[in-house]
Order: structure tokens, then C-alpha cells, then sequence
């Protein structure tokens, strides 16, 4: 089972690389700053992901998901998406408001 923590690296993760086309690889430095973190904390929990065999990471290369990182990401990203389809339709939250409660929600 992953942590909060984890499921957002990989959801960060998957974001970066399926913008430009899918360019496949991010950088330490451009994970921090999209989660507000250190460099150094990024890396800390890259070096964990490594070890879960979730990420492709050496120091001061570049990071790859490997497909069972894509895959824990996707599902992460999916139960995101499904939250917010289940708060609009069923609870009456208003489109605006979803994310952020599905934010939460999506680590369940």
C-alpha cells in the first residue's frame, strides 16, 4: 500500500511526463517545485519509490515511471476523476468545488 505522499509523486510523475507529447522523463528539480517540496525531500522519496520498483531514478538523472508506476498513477488519477463525477452527480457539489475535496478523497 502506498502513502498520500507516494500516490502524489506518482500522480506528479505521470503529469509531467504526458505533457509535450509525452516526453516520458522529469527532473528532480522540476518535481519539487510542482509539489512545494525541497529538492532534496524529492529526492528522499524518489529514492523510496526506487526501491518500491515504481520509479527508473539515479542521482542527478533523469526519473521514468516504470509500468507499474504509470500503472499505481493511473489508478490514482482515475479514482480522482471518479470522486469528482460522484460529487457532482450524485451530491450536488458544484464543478468548482469537487478537486479540491477529491484531492483528498482519491487516497482512499
Amino acid at each position: 500500500m502506498l502513502s498520500f505522499t507516494e500516490e502524489n509523486y506518482l500522480k506528479t510523475l505521470l503529469k509531467i511526463t504526458s505533457q509535450d507529447g509525452g516526453k516520458k522523463e522529469a527532473g528532480t528539480n522540476e518535481m519539487a517545485i510542482l509539489l512545494g517540496v525541497k529538492p532534496a525531500t524529492a529526492t528522499d522519496m524518489l529514492k523510496k519509490l526506487k526501491e518500491k520498483d515504481l520509479v527508473e531514478y539515479e542521482k542527478y538523472g533523469k526519473i521514468t515511471l516504470t509500468q507499474l508506476g504509470r500503472k499505481k498513477g493511473l489508478l490514482v488519477i482515475r479514482k480522482h476523476r471518479l470522486w469528482e463525477t460522484f460529487l457532482c452527480e450524485k451530491l450536488d457539489f458544484s464543478w468548482d468545488e469537487v478537486h479540491d475535496v477529491a484531492e483528498q478523497l482519491e487516497h482512499i
